[in-house]
């Protein structure tokens, strides 16, 4: 990209994590000639792994499965910190030649399709005031699905009245010093389980408040097999055996979990009670009330809460907040805990394709309004791709996936001349009722009302399955009969799309 600056392009990639490096490598390595740019809001590339500075923030999934299908990961450890995950991206980048793709500062503010020109015009944020319009022919969103900007924190009666240390993880500070102070770390999800042991190595005490358990299970932080195999096999030899033998392990697992979730929950729960004393309330902190597969499993690596735990420098309290004070929290079961500091890890805030506002032919985009085509694409939208991964197994296994089908795609329009393809969803489809999203943590409750919903049938519905999207998107037909192809033609959005028709929400 020397010499002119490009304004237009085939295609523009929305961020520059691990789905937008990943996407763009595809990109370049099998349609060469593309004319591409991955477009960063930051100043680094990185994604989450940039964002989230916290202590201890590591993977939640093992790194054989979470690293790219075209870049074996060579780190001992498969449970991964951070700093690790952001080295690898970055090499990606460089050994792929990506890194003069990358526009950093530039935050895409409004995307606009132009049937008429079959092209999208994005406005871009630069900073300072300035305002930048680029166009393409096709759009990747990789911006994951959470606000990088702001994190969610429920409103609690007298949070002002608190007079110590305020932190929400997200947003981290580098010069906090909880040596030796006591830590209230408000939160149950995988931030939680991460920061309790991590930060009780140096703090005085620190105390998870929970609403209500979690599934916490032990993973080594080291595959010692797949270790063992890097020493004697080629690198992406070894990589790709781990990897198919983590796929299928998780697959045979979830399949054997779904036979009988209640013994499934037994079982999760006994690996609990195995690594803490006979005497511990496990029923109490880790036997949450709803069944295995409808939040996802927080991971921890080589039972490092539990032996906080047992040191007695960590400890769990599950109750409710009545309020704050000006020394920590007032709980409704009576107890008062008292706090240096109060982490709160209560989680994100969802949004659709990073924030960005969207129109069709002058007509807006309700992202509430929008069925969701087999994972990846939605209703009625044209020659746009999102990327986001599996709640049940690692983000990069579908990222993988829908960076190939993306490429087939574009390569069978330009065979057919097509400057436009989108899945049609008429008004019988909208008609059927929206099937119910069987994940239930809070962030996805909260935003469901505002976000894509799954239809009533195939393909507006996918499942989190690994081989079957495997199958169905690498020979799965691309002309399916709800894919239109055509050149130039306006989009007459549906009645139930458009702006001023009802939201149908799934029944819970």
């Amino acid at each position: 990209m020397s010499g002119t600056i490009s304004t237009d392009f085939d295609v523009l990639i929305i961020g520059a994590g691990l789905s937008g490096i990943g996407a763009a490598r595809y990109l370049k390595t099998r349609m060469p000639r593309s004319r591409f740019a991955i477009l960063e809001g930051e100043a680094r590339m990185g994604g989450t792994w940039d964002l989230f500075r916290y202590p201890g923030i590591r993977s939640d999934s093992d790194m054989h499965t979470m690293g790219y299908a075209f870049k074996p990961w060579k780190n001992a450890k498969a449970i991964a910190d951070g700093g690790s995950i952001l080295g690898y991206i970055k090499e990606a980048a460089a050994e792929n030649g990506l890194d003069s793709h990358i526009r950093y500062n530039s935050k895409v503010l409004r995307a606009d399709w132009s049937s008429a020109d079959s092209r999208w015009s994005l406005q871009i944020d630069r900073g300072e005031g300035r305002i930048e319009t680029l166009t393409c022919g096709f759009l990747f969103s990789c911006a994951g699905y959470y606000k990088h900007g702001q994190g969610y924190l429920p409103r609690w009666e007298g949070y002002e009245d608190y007079q110590g240390i305020l932190v929400h993880p997200q947003f981290w500070p580098e010069d906090l010093a909880y040596e030796g102070k006591r830590v209230l770390i408000i939160g149950s999800g995988a931030t939680a389980v991460t920061l309790t042991p991590t930060l009780a190595e140096k703090a005085a005490k620190v105390i998870q408040l929970q609403r209500s358990p979690t599934y916490v299970v032990t993973r080594p932080a080291e595959d010692a097999q797949a270790n063992t195999l890097k020493k004697w096999l080629p690198a992406t030899v070894a990589y790709h055996a781990v990897r198919w033998r983590n796929i299928l392990r998780g697959r045979i697992m979830a399949r054997n979990m779904g036979k009988d979730l209640k013994a499934a929950k037994r079982f999760l729960v006994g690996m609990v009670k195995a690594q803490l004393a006979p005497d511990y309330p496990v029923e109490k902190h880790f036997k949450p009330s709803y069944l295995p597969g409808q939040q996802r499993i927080c991971m921890v690596p080589d039972g490092d809460m539990f032996k906080a735990i047992r040191s007695g420098r960590a400890e769990v309290v599950t109750d409710e907040i009545e309020r704050f004070t000006a020394t920590g929290v007032q709980l409704k079961g009576g107890d008062h805990i008292e706090a240096d500091i109060i982490i709160t890890a209560t989680g994100l805030e969802l949004e659709f394709l990073g924030g960005v506002e969207a129109s069709i032919d002058q007509q807006p985009i309700d992202p509430a309004r929008l069925l969701i085509y087999k994972g990846f694409m939605y209703s009625n939208v044209p020659n746009l791709i999102y990327f986001t991964g599996y709640t049940n197994a690692s983000w990069t296994l579908k990222v993988d996936l829908v960076a190939e089908f993306a490429v087939r795609l574009l390569k069978r329009m330009k065979a057919k001349g097509a400057v436009q393809v989108r899945p049609v969803a008429t008004e019988a489809d909208y008609a059927l009722p929206n099937r119910a999203n069987p994940f239930i943590s809070g962030y996805v409750r909260r935003a469901a009302h505002r976000l894509p919903k799954h239809g009533g049938a195939f393909p507006w519905i996918h499942e989190q399955n690994y081989l079957w999207d495997r199958k169905t998107l690498r020979g799965g037909k691309l002309e399916d009969g709800t894919l239109r192809f055509s050149g130039p033609e306006r989009i007459e959005l549906p009645a139930a799309q458009r702006a001023e028709a009802p939201v149908q929400i799934a029944a819970e």
